[in-house]
């Protein structure tokens, strides 16, 4: 029989309820809402591999269901994105666990249940969006914000309360394997576009986590897990920004640890980095959980724990509240509590934190007319509504950049009708190539051989490069040569390719990567470059098709960015897409057509040569070419913010008012964009700063902040930013976070190297130490339109 009191109460505050139900539960069952259980239920020898390298390992120990829930459980692992089961299948399994674990709880404490959600929901007949690269191509927050929306209504709709997502790792190194999952090189982008992620799933109700905390995508040699050699003022300035301000601007509910140790301390037993940083200095008040077997990495990888006792004591000591996958070493928390070895107090702290945020949640409020809750699901829910393909097409059109036209672009069907096509390339009729790792075709699917389980294929319907194009250019005569595969070095087919491509009018090729997982792909997590040259032989592909004379239109669907040097210079155009999910290859075809207008702008550089990485734009002046001092340059083929339109924009009027602030004062500074051509354009005004003196090294340039601009053809407007001195603190010599008096350089521009406005701000007074809240953002303002004459 369920036991009801004070906790059960909705008059009161969740902290009241949290309390009043903690101070009756015992110790174990505290420690039960700590932990995880995660169902496999497939038939494993169908299923080709295991999730992660060492599974069995990292799971030694892990309890059968009924065995994991004698006291309650904190959270269910991923029910729908497990298996490939449609929705009423993992609704009738949810409801059935939810109902054993609220039952063997003596106040019928149900779990929370989570999913990952980055590319979309990741479950089977679920709309797979573009990946969060491509989110930060867009350059534009309300947009993701009304995609994650569409994704937390989802999530709602059958029972779950917890995504694993957005990915906030700030790319240092693009051989990374994850670098699809991330946002980009910038922090302030990465930060304004997963806060408006984390805004809107979280309105639906779902829980946004931020991962991966801290430092994971700047791992030596840009290794999966390897670890990384930063210093805490990288740390604090770069890696540390994003997270911020998704924790105080975007009021995430969950966090989750890095596996990588940062100068040798592993972040789930940071004290540091889970307590003092995020919750001390930033104010965090919701759930920290596990990077699946983090707190095994303790001991297995880390060596920093002795067993996984000692790992478990580090762990929620250092403020990691939830061990995920499943429960592994905090089983044995309350026997270190009994023997003196932890304080019963960490542990009310971590358990009251779960608590609330389940009382936050109403899973401990019955619905009225119920004796107790239950999940509320709509079976009938579409996963893949009409609306979810409309918000990923938008998504995928605004992410695809332009990076090089010499005007064969737009290529309008009416021009073509009775040409000859040679689409040539493996991506143009492989559906999966559009998506990335974590989008369920590819994280789950995969696995199964076609007709080894009931449920086969992609789940939605994913139309092919090569079928929209055939569908946008019905008039032109099109062919199709793959040439080469993606994974595999096997050039035969490249003279077929030439030789289609120099019969045709046009090529287009198609080149890019196959996500994966653990090195089954050549992007994705454990899927890491030795370096940025186009997997296989489809940089051979290119060459050939090149030498056959034809125009070609270079068109890349990659997880990363790749080498474009020597190549692109020889293209009539170059498109570049970052896995933009489902509806990517409608949304090119209306790209290529002219049917829309070219907006997304490089969340990251495009190098020039496979070689000499890391490379990044944002670095100090021994960072950027050192006009030969080194043979290596850094300089990117094309730079952070680069992406062309069908038109021209002219920049004019850069202006800063008052041309100097105070140490801690406010100034506008405003710059006029006029669309000079034939065709409308969407603008990403972006305005840069550099600090042109100061007590340690610094960035000679850095994002401070962008807006997307409408323009209709001879149309002007004035965009306004509004900038606070805090925008320009950074970590001095004696570690402490400041703004410093002294002049500031201000460049306004289309990208990180063509920035033809520059003006200066001054800042007077004494240094002054930042501490507490401070200002993250530039916001901005878009004048009235004003037509030129």
């Amino acid at each position: 029989m369920t036991v009801r009191g004070p906790w059960n109460d909705t008059s009161l505050s969740a902290e009241e309820r949290a309390e009043a139900l903690l101070a009756q539960m015992t110790l174990e069952e505290k420690v039960s809402q700590l932990g995880a259980h995660w169902e496999m239920q497939a038939d494993t020898e169908d299923v080709e591999g295991d999730v992660a390298p060492m599974e069995d390992a990292m799971s030694a120990g892990k309890l059968p269901f009924e065995e994991e829930i004698l006291d309650g459980l904190g959270h269910l692992t991923r029910t729908y994105g497990t298996e490939p089961l449609s929705v009423p299948e993992a609704a009738k399994d949810l409801r059935e666990r939810q109902a054993a674990v609220a039952a063997n709880s003596r106040f019928g404490i149900p779990a929370i249940a989570h999913e990952e959600c980055l590319t979309g929901f990741t479950a089977y007949q679920a709309t797979v969006y573009p990946t969060s690269l491509a989110w930060g191509a867009t350059f534009d927050p309300e947009l993701i914000e009304r995609m994650a929306q569409a994704i937390g209504e989802d999530m709602a709709a059958v029972g779950v309360q917890q995504g694993l997502s957005p990915v906030l790792d700030v790319v240092r190194d693009a051989r990374w394997g994850r670098v699809e999952e991330s946002i980009g090189e910038d922090p302030y982008v990465i930060g304004t576009l997963a806060t408006a992620y984390v805004k809107g799933l979280q309105s639906a109700g779902v829980i946004a986590t931020l991962k991966h905390f801290a430092g994971y995508a700047a791992s030596r040699a840009a290794r999966n897990h390897a670890p990384v050699h930063m210093g805490r003022r990288e740390l604090m300035d770069l890696i540390l920004v994003p997270f911020e301000m998704a924790v105080r601007e975007g009021r995430a509910g969950s966090v989750m640890n890095s596996y990588a140790d940062v100068d040798g301390e592993a972040p789930a037993a940071s004290h540091w980095l889970l307590t003092e940083v995020l919750r001390q200095q930033w104010g965090f008040e919701g759930t920290v959980v596990a990077d699946y077997w983090s707190v095994a990495f303790l001991e297995k990888m880390h060596r920093v724990a002795a067993d996984q006792a000692e790992a478990a004591r580090l762990a929620v000591s250092a403020g990691l509240d939830i061990e995920l996958p499943h429960t592994g070493g905090y089983r044995t928390l309350p026997a270190q509590v009994r023997e003196g070895l932890l304080e019963e107090a960490v542990i009310d702290t971590a358990a009251a934190r779960v608590i609330r945020q389940k009382i936050e949640l109403g899973l401990l409020d019955a619905p009225k007319g119920e004796s107790h809750w239950q999940p509320q699901i709509d079976e009938s829910r579409d996963l893949d509504s009409a609306a979810n393909r409309r918000i990923a097409r938008e998504v995928a059109q605004k992410s695809l950049v332009l990076l090089r036209n010499d005007g064969t672009l737009p290529a309008a069907p009416a021009d073509l009708a009775g040409k000859r096509i040679a689409v040539v390339g493996p991506s143009a009729d492989d559906a999966r190539t559009m998506m990335g790792c974590y989008s369920f075709p590819n994280h789950v699917l995969v696995k199964y051989p076609e007709g080894t389980f009931p449920h086969h294929g992609l789940g939605v319907p994913v139309p092919t490069i090569l079928e929209a194009l055939r569908e946008t250019y019905a008039q032109a005569e099109i062919t199709h040569t793959p040439g080469v595969p993606i994974v595999e070095y096997d050039d035969a087919g490249v003279p077929a390719a030439a030789n289609a491509a120099a019969a045709a009018d046009l090529a287009v090729i198609t080149v890019g990567d196959l996500a994966g997982m653990f090195g089954r792909g050549t992007s994705g997590e454990g899927c890491d470059a030795e370096d940025l040259k186009l997997p296989g032989a489809q940089q051979e592909l290119i060459e050939a098709v090149l030498a056959a004379g034809t125009p070609v239109v270079l068109v890349l669907i990659t997880g990363r960015p790749y080498a474009l040097g020597g190549i692109a210079e020889r293209c009539a155009a170059v498109v570049q897409g970052f896995f933009p999910g489902q509806e990517g290859g409608p949304a090119l075809a209306e790209l290529l057509s002219g049917s829309i207008e070219p907006t997304g702008r490089l969340p990251i550089g495009v190098p020039a040569r496979p070689g000499g990485q890391p490379v990044g734009y944002i670095a100090a002046p021994l960072g950027q070419n050192s006009q030969g001092v080194s043979n290596l340059d850094p300089t990117p083929l094309y730079p952070f913010g680069h992406g062309l339109s069908y038109t021209t924009v002219k920049y004019s009027g850069l202006a800063v008012e008052p041309g100097e602030i105070a140490v801690d004062g406010t100034a506008d500074i405003r710059v006029t964009v006029t669309n000079t051509g034939e065709r409308p354009a969407e603008e990403i005004v972006q305005l840069y700063f550099g600090d042109r003196h100061a007590q340690v090294t610094r960035p000679v340039k850095q994002l401070l902040g962008y807006q997307r601009v409408s323009l209709a053809p001879g149309e002007a407007r004035e965009v306004t930013f509004w900038v606070h001195a805090d925008r320009f603190a950074f970590t001095g010599a004696g570690f402490r976070r400041i703004v410093e008096p002294g002049a500031i350089d201000v460049w306004a521009g289309p990208s990180a190297e063509d920035l033809p406005l520059a003006a200066e701000l001054s800042l007077t007074g004494e240094i002054r130490q930042v501490t507490g809240r401070r200002v993250l953002g530039t916001p901005a303002r878009v004048g009235e339109a004003l037509t030129q004459g």
